[in-house]
Formats: structure tokens, sequence, C-alpha cells
């Protein structure tokens, strides 16, 4: 099988420096040490590939064997002395120091772990998301236990794990021929929190937390919509073992309006008007939503015909700028009338009124 290019394993240019080949050699190693992965048979292959590939590019006779003449400068028997370095050996040849100020994420005992998301609702009137307001929501939620300080132990009884020296993790060397592995696995009596818990604390009962209820104050902007929130960093509940709070996120509800209907930023509602008002046109006045305004209606207006009212709408909650208002007017026919207007109004409306023709009428007309 043809083996892959050196420096492509290494993801370097051929004429890069010994620096960038071993800077290119840490990062990979820190991906793929199976130390890192352990069992996992992929990581460890692909580790011996970037090992070796290192081993040649790092030595500068053989990287100019390399260069002149590829794979073929090496025989299978010279990559057998290569020895697999552990974590520690392998980070201190390259200068590195420490392996635990090498490997991102990679922490002694158990990691952190950040507080969990909290959600609460607030229910809001349309009109208090037209103005926006800034209100006080209370929120359950678990905090840090003020006897124990979140150990869960009983002031004066948390002591040093036994079993792993209050490191919170425990070593095991695997040696084989060729290599010398050592599994790191979190110290099962302590859970990798380096300490035991002798008593538990009588206040949490162990659990390290209280139950309470806190009182936040939020601005809700204008213009905020049904089913909108804010996230509040730092306010959701507490970490784990150093881990930071999570977030808290606040939705609002708007309740339905008994007037508007509200899309996006407009506003929609209906009014009535009499049919002399529709005939001859004229003026009404229509609520809007920061108190009422006229509705100049003109002649001859149509049942539902709706108006269009700029600016008269919700405001933009990024820009503040406002949306429509659509009013649907819709005539209002009397159900009785007096007896000498109704023989008034058939005189005028004695026109009978008819429907008209349709397309194939009148093609069938012309045809004809």
């Amino acid at each position: 099988m043809t083996k892959k290019d050196y420096y492509e394993i290494l993801g370097v240019s051929r004429d890069a420096s010994p620096e960038e080949i071993k800077r290119a050699f840490r990062q990979l190693a820190r991906k793929y040490h199976p130390d890192v992965n352990p069992g996992n048979k992929e990581a460890e292959e692909k580790f011996k590939e970037i090992n070796e590939a290192f081993q040649v590019l790092s030595d500068p006779q053989k990287r100019a064997q390399y260069d002149q003449f590829g794979h073929a400068a090496f025989r299978p028997e010279d990559f057998i002395g290569f020895r697999w370095p552990s974590f520690d050996e392998l980070f201190r040849d390259l200068g590195f120091g420490d392996i635990f100020d090498v490997f991102t994420g990679f922490e002694r005992g158990e990691r952190a772990r950040e507080g969990r998301d909290l959600s609460v609702e607030v229910e809001i009137s349309l009109e208090e998301a037209f103005h926006g307001l800034r209100t006080t929501i209370e929120v359950p939620h678990f905090s840090e236990c003020p006897a124990c300080h979140g150990t869960g132990a009983k002031p004066g009884y948390l002591r040093k794990c036994n079993s792993c020296g209050g490191t919170g993790e425990i070593r095991r060397i695997q040696r084989s021929a060729f290599a010398q592995v050592v599994n790191i696995i979190t110290c099962p009596r302590c859970q990798g929190t380096g300490r035991v818990v002798e008593r538990i604390c009588e206040v949490c009962r162990g659990s390290g937390k209280t139950k309470r209820t806190r009182k936040i104050e939020v601005q809700i902007p204008r213009g905020v919509s049904d089913g909108q929130y804010l996230r509040i960093p730092g306010e959701g509940e507490p970490g784990e073992r150093g881990g930071p709070p999570g977030d808290l996120y606040v939705v609002v509800r708007v309740r339905e309006h008994e007037i508007f209907d509200r899309h996006d930023g407009d506003l929609f509602c209906v009014t009535t008007i009499d049919l002399g008002t529709a005939i001859f046109g004229g003026e009404v006045e229509v609520p809007t939503i920061t108190g009422k305004a006229i509705l100049r209606i003109p002649p001859g207006t149509q049942s539902h015909t709706v108006f269009r009212m700029r600016g008269q709408g919700m405001p933009n909650v990024h820009t503040g700028k406002r949306g429509d208002q659509l009013v649907k007017v819709v005539v209002e026919i009397p159900e009785r009338l007096p007896k000498d207007r109704e023989a008034l109004l058939r005189e005028v409306f004695e026109k009978k009124a008819r429907t008209r023709k349709g397309f194939f009428e009148r093609l069938k007309e012309r045809v004809t």
C-alpha cells in the first residue's frame, strides 16, 4: 500500500521550519494520542502515522534523505526503534512542560460543569408591549448551600480522598513490548473531587444546593412580540465544581386584545359606518393603540373596504419604527326604516341589481 506523504500527514509545507513541524505535531498529538483516546484503535493507528512522520521530519538527516528519495529512503526495520512516548515524556521532550498545561480541556479530576439554564414566562398586555416596561419577576432556582458552600459536607467533615491522594484521578500504567500506555480514570471513591464527605450537610442533605426564590428586575423593550425572549446571562442554576452558572430566559407572552389583532408590526381592527357615511363620505373616530384617531371615509365606500393608517401600528423592537394600522369598515344596514324614509329610499334605489355577464356569455353574443 502506498504510504501517505509525511508533510501531508502533519499538514505542513515542504519548506516548513523545525518549529512549525514541532507545533503541527503537538496539535495533532493533542487530538490523537492514545492516552486521550483509550481503546480507540482508529486514533491509535492515526497517532502511529503522525509519530512516524514527526520522527523523520524532526531529524535533519532523515528529513534530507526523505526529501531526496521519499519513502524509499527507509526500510520497515528503520522504524522499529521508534518509541511510543507517554504523555509526560512526549511534551516534556518538546519543551512544553507538564502535560496538564498543554491538553486543553483535560483536567485533574472531574471537569467543571456549567449550571442549567432556566426559563420563566411573563404575560403582558398589548399596550405594555407597545410602550415597553420594567418589571420584577420571581425566579425559583437552586443556589449554593450557605452552610456547606456547595460541598455537601457538614462543616469540618470534608476529608482528602485516600484512594487518589486528593488528585481526583487514578493512573494505571500498561506496558507492552513497544510502548507504555497510561490510562487516567476518575477516582470512583470521590467521583473526581479529591475529597470525601464523612458527614453530609444537614441543611442541604448533601446536595450542596438549596431551593430559593429570587427576584430579578427585567426591562422588556418596546415592540416585543409574543414568544420573543430575553436572555439574562449568569442568572440560571449555579455551576458544579467551579463551573459557570447557566442563563435565564424570560419568554414574553402578549395577551389577546379585545380590539386589535397583531401581524408583525401592523395592527388590524374592524369598525362600522352607517349607510349615509358610506354613500356620501365623512369622518369616523376609530380606536388606536395610543388613544383615538379620525379616519376619513370617501364617498361611495363599499362594505369591507380596508383603510391603512400609516405609522399607527407597533414599534419595531430593533429600530423603533412603527408599523401601520389597518381598519376594515363594515357598512351597517338598518333592519327597519320609518315609512316615509322607506318610500324615499325605494325611489332612489329603484334600479334593480343585476349580475354582470360572464366571459362566455359575452363571447357568445359576439359570435352570434
